[in-house]
C-alpha cells in the first residue's frame, strides 16, 4: 500500500484534503479497499454480547462501498451471529481454529456490552463440548490474541444502555473489561446508538492499512481520541458545525419539535457536548440526520445514556 506514513497519520485525524461532504470517503481510504481487493484478507471475528443487533443493522445498510463487498471482498468475516449460514457448534469451533491460525493477526470486532455479573451467565454466546460459552470468556480469549479489538457501538465503547442506572448485569465496555482482565490488545471505540455504517466501515479502513504498514501503535498513539475514538469520524463539534448555529447565536429557539426554523438547544439537544461529522455524513443514505426532526442525544459519548438524560427537555 503507498500510502505515506505522513499521510496516513492525517488520515487518522481527518485532515486529509477532501475528507468531508463532497465524499463518503477521502480517495485514501478507497485505495485502502481497492488494494484489500488483491491482497491476503484478514480474518474478522464478530461477536454480540449485550445489545439490540442495532450495529449489526446499521453495517448492513452500508452503501459506499455495498455492504456485500465489505464483507465479501474487503474482509474475510469468519463468524458473525446474525448474518452467517453456519451455527451452532461447529461455527463456534470454526472461529477458534481461524483465530489459532492467525494468532496476533485477526480482527476481533465486539457488538454489545460484556455483563460480568453472576458469572458472566447473563449472557451466552455459544455452546461447545456440553459446556455454556459466556461472554465474558470469548472476549477474553479472542481479544488477547487479536492484533486489534473493534468496540462497535456505544454498549460495547462504553457499557451504554445495560450499564445504565439500574441495570443489574454489571455491564461494562470492553476496553474496561480486558483492562480488568490484564489484556493490553489496543481496542478502537467506535460509538453511536447506532454508529454510521460509514464509521464502522472507515475504520476497518484505517485499520487496514494499520496492520499492513506495521503503524497500529500511531493509529492507537495519534489517530484516537481520549475515550479512544477514531478522530477522523469523532473529532468535531456537533453543535459547532450544526445549521442551526447561527440562530442559537442569535437567541433564536424553537417552541417544539415540530418548529421547522430555530435552534433545538432549549428543548434538550446535545450537540453542544458531542462529537462526530453525521451533520455533514448524514444518515439514511445522505437524506437527513438527527437535529432535522428531532434532537441530537449525544450517543456517541462516554457517558451515554445516564450522562446524556434527559433526552428532551418540555
Amino acid at each position: 500500500m503507498t500510502l505515506s506514513r505522513r499521510d496516513f497519520v492525517k488520515l487518522c485525524s481527518g485532515t486529509v484534503a477532501g475528507f468531508g461532504i463532497s465524499q463518503m470517503f477521502h480517495p485514501a481510504v478507497h485505495e485502502v479497499f481497492a488494494q484489500t481487493l488483491t491482497g491476503e484478507l484478514p480474518p474478522v471475528f464478530w461477536v454480540q454480547g449485550q445489545g439490540c443487533t442495532g450495529c449489526s443493522v446499521t453495517l448492513l445498510n452500508s452503501a459506499h462501498p455495498s455492504i456485500a463487498d465489505v464483507l465479501l471482498k474487503v474482509i474475510s468475516l469468519e463468524f458473525h451471529p446474525t448474518v452467517m449460514a453456519g451455527e451452532g457448534e461447529g461455527a463456534y469451533e470454526h472461529m477458534l481454529h481461524v483465530a489459532a491460525a492467525n494468532k496476533g493477526k485477526y480482527v476481533f470486532a465486539v457488538e454489545g456490552s460484556v455483563p460480568v455479573k453472576y458469572d458472566g451467565k447473563c449472557c451466552v454466546v455459544a455452546e461447545a463440548g456440553h459446556k455454556e460459552i459466556t461472554m465474558t470468556q470469548i472476549t477474553k480469549e479472542l481479544a488477547a490474541n487479536a492484533a486489534a479489538v473493534l468496540a462497535v457501538g456505544t454498549c460495547a465503547a462504553y457499557g451504554g444502555i445495560p450499564a445504565a442506572k439500574g441495570g443489574e448485569t454489571g455491564a461494562m465496555g470492553v476496553g474496561a473489561y480486558l483492562k480488568q482482565q490484564g489484556v493490553a490488545t489496543p481496542v478502537v471505540n467506535i460509538p453511536g446508538c447506532p454508529p454510521h455504517p460509514d464509521w464502522i466501515v472507515g475504520t476497518i479502513a484505517i485499520a487496514l492499512q494499520a496492520l499492513a504498514t506495521n503503524t497500529l501503535d500511531l493509529f492507537v498513539r495519534q489517530g484516537l481520541d481520549a475515550t479512544g475514538r477514531p478522530k477522523a469520524f469523532y473529532g468535531r463539534n456537533v453543535h459547532m458545525h450544526c445549521p442551526h448555529l447561527a440562530e442559537f447565536e442569535s437567541g433564536k429557539m424553537c417552541a417544539s419539535m415540530t418548529d421547522k426554523d430555530g435552534c433545538r438547544y432549549t428543548l434538550g439537544c446535545k450537540g453542544p457536548k458531542s462529537g462526530c461529522d453525521s451533520f455533514e455524513r448524514l444518515w439514511n443514505n445522505r437524506v437527513n440526520w438527527c437535529v432535522d426532526n428531532a434532537t441530537c442525544i449525544g450517543c456517541t459519548s462516554h457517558n451515554f445514556p445516564d450522562g446524556k438524560s434527559p433526552f428532551y427537555v418540555n
